[in-house]
């Protein structure tokens, strides 16, 4: 086992947005099992997180996280995320294997100036860019961020815990026609926000719940 066991501290900086999504595009993407919850008629809330995680991190590594749904299962509150990509190939593997996250490897290049952001490419194809041209002052944000995910017929809770310095962005998304998630419409954000001084622990995953087939299989 080359990726280290669960929990993960994770130290970086971050892009996150916050989208509206219609239920109907996105309920293919997430088990049967968990309710989608609607905060407009047909909406449900979803977005993006690109980040970095650096010095004091479990493992150094980028990563793009789908959200596609916040969702419900007996009494529990969390993400679903759909999609999720990452440059270590340690992380991949400890994702699929500990948490049953669905990480493929991508490539990211992040800038920095005028005009900030990050590109995420798998080889020739662009996934995802996202920029900001400017920043209002930053205030601190505690985190606790529940999510679901699947592994096998098992339907698991886990959570990132922490804290982070927020800052409100003037952002732009681009999403080409061929990215697997460009049916979601996440060219046009509600709000974008940086963060800064972010520290994360993710913590090891419980079974919740099983499925009657396996979430990978029933998408085939």
């Amino acid at each position: 086992m080359a990726y280290p066991p669960a929990p993960w501290t994770l130290q970086g900086y971050s892009i996150q947005t916050l989208h509206l999504f219609d239920i109907a595009k996105v309920r293919s993407f997430v088990p049967s099992e968990l309710e989608i919850i609607s905060v407009l008629p047909g909406k449900t809330l979803g977005g993006i997180y690109a980040a970095f995680y650096g010095l004091g991190s479990t493992l150094t590594y980028s990563e793009l996280i789908i959200v596609s749904a916040v969702t419900r299962y007996g009494g529990k509150f969390g993400t679903w995320i759909s999609h999720l990509y990452v440059d270590n190939a340690d992380s991949m593997e400890g994702g699929r294997e500990i948490w049953g996250l669905p990480k493929e490897l991508a490539q990211f290049r992040w800038e920095l100036g005028e005009r900030s952001g990050v590109n995420v490419h798998q080889g020739d194809q662009l996934l995802c860019s996202i920029s900001y041209d400017w920043q209002l002052p930053q205030w601190r944000q505690p985190l606790s961020l529940p999510s679901f995910s699947a592994l096998g017929s098992n339907l698991l809770s886990f959570e990132g815990k922490g804290e982070i310095g927020l800052s409100l962005i003037g952002v732009k998304v681009q999403i080409p026609v061929q990215s697997p998630f460009s049916t979601l419409g996440l060219d046009q954000p509600l709000l974008g926000f940086y963060g800064n001084q972010l520290r994360l622990v993710a913590t090891a995953p419980v079974v919740i719940g099983e499925r009657s087939v396996p979430f990978s299989e029933s998408r085939l």
